[in-house]
């Protein structure tokens, strides 16, 4: 039971630095406490764990114009932050974690502003359906994050610019481009500001959750132990993630998201693979490539090491169960 609230705002725009200290606080949170972590990048894209990073964005046009790629560790697709965007973090323990509770909080906080908004599916806040927050989840060992992004005045012109949408998946929402999907909360009120925005969400968490909000003490955060953090994910090995030669690839887009597997393989023999997509499920993705590794090229063995892999919700199930058909169909 949730029964003490703490705030925390990042100091800086620096996207490295509000990764590792999301990654941080989430790791540290203790049983019984929720932590509302506020925080903004300056001139980035961020993409999801799994993604090829080199086909959700522009990657050299980003940063030949100062901007910044960043790999979190949710799951989900890309999307393009600048300080026209606040994104929020809650950090929780498993046994404590409530997605309904959290995404209340967002609903609540844009109401106090006035403005009506629901929740549309499993990870987009939106305003007569356009969308002006997308989240995304993680959980690593009993600890847990739920995040997103708020849009209140982002330039859509850039993040066309340097986002490479999968016209599928856009399709599948009913509209033609990134733009016409999304929505600035300045739409709706003016004059809003990212400070009253903030504001507004420090309340909202307080009334939901019933409880007083209180600053995060300063001594909370080890901020050696953050900062190595902040040089991994600066790091080109995983921003960019390992490209492997690969003579054969599988690829799907399926209600859950996309999935692109590549194989490099020897004799017969599966010596590499890569596993990309935008699921919000990351972890199952992410044992594909350790599970396939060393095994043979063939259906049987293939089909075999997917189905062993643990599912442990009905998502990863049917994730699991797509992915093996389309494996089937494959070879």
């Amino acid at each position: 039971m949730i029964d003490s609230l703490w705030y925390i705002e990042a100091e800086d725009t620096w996207p490295y630095r509000n990764l590792a200290l999301e990654e941080y606080l989430t790791l540290h949170t203790e049983p019984g406490e929720c932590i509302l972590y506020l925080w903004q990048n300056r001139h980035t894209v961020v993409i999801g764990k799994n993604q090829d990073c080199w086909k959700e964005c522009k990657v050299n046009f980003l940063e030949e114009e100062g901007g910044y790629l960043v790999r979190r560790l949710s799951g989900g697709g890309a999307v393009f932050h600048d300080l026209g965007n606040l994104n929020f973090t809650f950090c929780v323990r498993k046994e404590d974690y409530d997605l309904g509770r959290q995404t209340a909080v967002i609903l609540e906080a844009v109401k106090l502003l006035g403005i009506h908004a629901e929740r549309t599916g499993r990870n987009d806040i939106t305003v007569d359906g356009r969308k002006f927050s997308g989240n995304a989840f993680y959980e690593s060992n009993g600890f847990c994050y739920h995040h997103g992004t708020l849009l209140v005045n982002v330039d859509t012109t850039a993040m066309s610019r340097y986002l490479n949408p999968d016209k599928e998946k856009l399709r599948s929402k009913g509209v033609d481009s990134v733009k016409s999907r999304v929505a600035n909360l300045c739409e709706f009120v003016p004059d809003l500001t990212i400070d009253a925005l903030k504001a507004a969400l420090r309340e909202a968490f307080s009334r939901v959750y019933g409880h007083e909000v209180k600053d995060l003490p300063a001594e909370r955060v080890d901020e050696a132990a953050v900062s190595a953090r902040e040089a991994y994910f600066a790091s080109p090995e995983w921003k960019y993630g390992r490209r492997i030669p690969f003579e054969y690839e599988m690829s799907r887009r399926f209600p859950w998201g996309n999935i692109v597997l590549r194989f490099h393989v020897n004799e017969g023999v599966i010596q590499e693979i890569s596993a990309y997509s935008d699921a919000m499920d990351e972890a199952f993705v992410s044992m594909i490539p350790e599970a396939l590794t060393g095994k043979p090229y063939q259906e049987e063995a293939i089909l075999n090491a997917v189905a062993a892999l643990p599912c442990e919700s009905e998502v990863t199930e049917r994730i699991s169960g797509d992915i093996r058909a389309l494996i089937h169909e494959a070879l």
